[in-house]
């Protein structure tokens, strides 16, 4: 077995290259491409609970090799928290029209209201050890869609600067992106020989 592989539970191009360049001294292999499809009830009350029973499940199965699994979303205030663990679930369809509907739902409501938190737990585990870490971002629901540089909730996520996500480069965005803060805060704690 190769210790230094990292098997990732995720086919997301952007969440690849970003662990890609934290866990440099890892060959991290998308679940994908080496032919894996298991897909793990993301039945859990939190993201920990979920990035840590996909990367247990996974790693389990793939004979004890290391799974690096996460689980992410966002939780808006005054919606109680809504979507929550239910993010990517809640709504069919594209990012563009989860968002249009998040924005919908909070037509009318002033600026201070609208907080939004990210939040990304990632766990790695070899089916015995397991680490996790959950780290996230605050900013506000913007009122339109704003901004090309991004994945998922992007472009409806502005910072105090008024810019969304999508509108930083990609040095501005890795500066503060939880899932970079998650991954390295990870990287502190991989025991796993």
């Amino acid at each position: 077995m190769d210790n230094n592989e990292i098997i990732m539970a995720s086919g997301n191009k952007g969440k690849i290259k970003e662990a890609q360049e934290i866990l440099k001294e890892y060959k991290i292999i998308p679940m994908n491409e080496i032919g894996i499809k298991i897909d793990v009830e993301e039945d859990q009350e939190t993201f920990e609970g979920n990035a840590i029973k996909k990367s247990e499940e996974i790693a389990k199965m793939l004979n004890g090799k290391m799974c690096l699994a996460d689980d992410s979303g966002i939780e808006i205030e005054y919606l109680d928290g809504f979507p929550g663990v239910y993010t990517k679930r809640w709504h069919a369809g594209t990012d563009r029209e989860r968002n249009l509907a998040i924005i919908e739902k909070l037509k009318g409501v002033p600026k201070e209201e609208r907080k939004i938190k990210f939040i990304t737990a990632m766990a790695i585990s070899d089916g015995i050890n397991t680490v996790s870490s959950v780290e996230y971002i605050e900013g506000y629901v913007s009122e339109e869609v704003r901004g090309e540089n991004g994945f998922g909730f992007d472009e409806i996520f502005e910072l105090e600067s008024g810019k969304t996500l999508a509108e930083l480069s990609q040095e501005e965005k890795n500066e503060l992106s939880a899932r970079r803060k998650a991954l390295e805060s990870l990287k502190d704690k991989i025991i796993i020989k």
